[in-house]
């Protein structure tokens, strides 16, 4: 057995390492004074986040409502969520590299997660006090919102059915290797997805493992983790074959039937459900038009009309509420989801829609000034139903 013993020399250099160091009392200074430095003279918290961590990568707030302002200090876009377990708590989404974005959220006593860029990057730890806040709920007539609430559920419920379903047969196809086959139920499929993304969103590790893009991961699409719809879109449409894709297929085949339980068993947050209108249309604004999202096979317009076809579901549940409170908002939604889906009726084939990379940059554009008008109208939502 080998003893431990101090020699002097390595003596003398544990006592010079702790001539270096400031004192005890001036080391908690200045650890204070570094937390002090993420809350601004208005009392919001500041953070950054770069292309490897947050900054700082812990954060302590008091209880109750806290507006956080988020800096994009990485080279890509990126969304920066709070996270309760594998729940989102709220989040802000394509924030652009070099701006910064802004989310006041309500938080309880208890310790939560910060994402921080891209999906292999550590996460942050976000420690909420007990400052003596009471949840005392929102303005909301929570009665009123019951029934709407239990249909919207019933919807995604049957939406998620039809998901596990589809996307059993598409990875059947690609376990096959009917490499055709898989491309034709590829937009199909996904389309029941984009329907209930807001919800599917919910779910921190199953909605990136389903629905990520090469742009979440440091190595791209030959990252080792890169999983889902779009793996397989990768290898179907950039590859040309399935070859080793039945793992994937797989994985996929499996976390959306763990999605569709998951589910079964939410209660689903009304501001969630009711900001969800906006969170659908919000994405197709500032990230999907670009046809980023399906790089590879350019079904991208099918996912847009599954993404109206949710919001406008959101409106309709809840649209006895929302015109009692501002029926002239509604109206405004309702024309403009109309002309979104009169430019996206132009483009339909008899086996779903043209190719995105066929339209004109002047087409786009006309499709994209009436979704980014609907976009802000159905950011008001919530606050109409007194859900902010």
């Amino acid at each position: 057995m080998r003893k431990t013993r101090l020699s002097l020399l390595s003596l003398s250099a544990l006592l010079a390492l702790a001539a270096c160091q400031p004192p005890a009392a001036e080391q908690t200074a200045a650890s204070a004074a570094g937390k002090a430095s993420s809350v601004a003279a208005d009392g919001s918290v500041n953070v950054a986040v770069n292309d490897k961590a947050c900054e700082p990568m812990e954060l302590t707030v008091p209880s109750g409502k806290t507006t956080f302002n988020i800096q994009n200090s990485s080279g890509k876009k990126l969304e920066w969520e709070i996270l309760n377990g594998v729940m989102v708590v709220d989040e802000r989404e394509n924030i652009a590299p070099g701006l910064s974005d802004k989310l006041t959220v309500t938080l309880l006593p208890g310790e939560y997660a910060m994402t921080c860029g891209l999906l292999n990057n550590p996460r942050g730890k976000l420690v909420v006090t007990d400052s003596g806040f009471k949840d005392t709920g929102n303005t909301a007539d929570m009665a009123k919102l019951a029934a709407p609430l239990a249909e919207y559920k019933k919807y995604v419920q049957a939406e998620a059915a039809e998901l596990v379903k589809k996307t059993e047969a598409f990875t059947a196809a690609v376990k096959a290797g009917d490499t055709a086959k898989a491309k034709s139920l590829f937009a199909d499929t996904r389309t029941h997805y984009e329907r209930i993304e807001p919800i599917a969103e919910l779910f921190n590790e199953l909605d990136p493992a389903i629905d990520m893009r090469e742009d979440d991961l440091k190595n791209g699409p030959k990252d080792p983790a890169f999983t889902g719809f779009h793996r397989l879109e990768y290898l179907l449409w950039t590859e040309n074959t399935t070859k080793g894709a039945a793992e994937t297929a797989d994985k996929l085949d499996a976390d959306v039937k763990k999605l569709k339980a998951e589910i079964d068993a939410l209660n689903f947050p009304p501001s969630k459900v009711v900001g969800g209108a906006a969170v659908l249309i919000e994405e197709v604004a500032a990230t999907k038009i670009s046809g980023e999202e399906d790089r590879y096979s350019h079904t991208d317009l099918s996912d847009f009309q599954a993404n109206i076809d949710g919001a406008d579901k959101i409106v309709n549940l809840f649209r006895p509420l929302l015109e009692e409170k501002n029926k002239a908002l509604v109206e405004k939604v309702d024309a403009n989801i109309k002309q979104v889906n009169g430019i996206l009726a132009k483009y339909k084939t008899a086996d779903g829609f043209q190719s995105y990379d066929k339209l004109s940059e002047a087409d786009r554009k006309t499709l994209q000034t009436p979704i980014n008008a609907l976009a802000e109208d159905l950011a008001q939502l919530r606050g109409t139903l007194g859900l902010n």
